[in-house]
């Protein structure tokens, strides 16, 4: 399958109305299942910082006991669903409109759960200090260079530098494995 390749842009001021745009259809989609309003993750969610234009949202949800059907309402309404996830015990994630031309991801996870609690915490991070920020996008567009199509080593590459943000912001480092996507 074509995925799409790596490439860092400037922040774009629209990425927080496409954010607005599908949180309220994931909202109407989840409505039975959230327990919070979806929030806007991820670099596209910083304003100022460069990204990979793809806008992230997790949706936190009660439980996960009926990930069978979240799945089938959220792909009715054109999430395209990852089951190959590594960490599916945990969430549910989706893409759209297609991997090779992505526009958003979604990560349904429980409400509280601490892999939900880190993507906010480093959110709030990066959003409080503009030179965590900086140093994060140097990171990010270094590594785009050098894995312009290799997802894997594109987020992997990241971790450290994740895990030691959180660490300093009181989450341990096991909850980051693989933070951010």
């Amino acid at each position: 399958m074509a995925d799409m390749g790596i490439e860092i842009v400037d922040h774009d001021s629209r990425w927080a109305e496409m954010f607005d745009e599908q949180c309220d259809r994931v909202s109407q989609v989840l409505a039975r299942w959230l327990v919070a309003p979806p929030e806007h993750i991820g670099s596209t969610a910083v304003s100022g910082l460069r990204a990979k234009p793809v806008v992230d949202i997790l949706a936190p949800v009660g439980s996960l006991v009926e990930r069978d059907v979240m799945v089938k309402v959220l792909s009715v309404d054109g999430w395209l669903y990852w089951p190959d996830d590594p960490k599916a015990d945990s969430r549910l994630w989706f893409l759209r409109p297609r991997p090779e031309k992505r526009t958003h991801h979604l990560q349904v996870i429980e409400h509280g759960h601490p892999q939900a609690r880190a993507l906010l915490v480093f959110r709030d991070a990066l959003r409080r200090d503009s030179a965590l920020a900086a140093r994060y996008e140097l990171l990010k567009e270094r590594l785009a260079r050098e894995n312009p199509t290799e997802r894997n080593a594109y987020t992997n590459g990241k971790s450290l530098f994740v895990a030691e943000a959180l660490r300093n912001a009181g989450i341990e480092a096991a909850v980051t494995k693989d933070l951010p996507e």
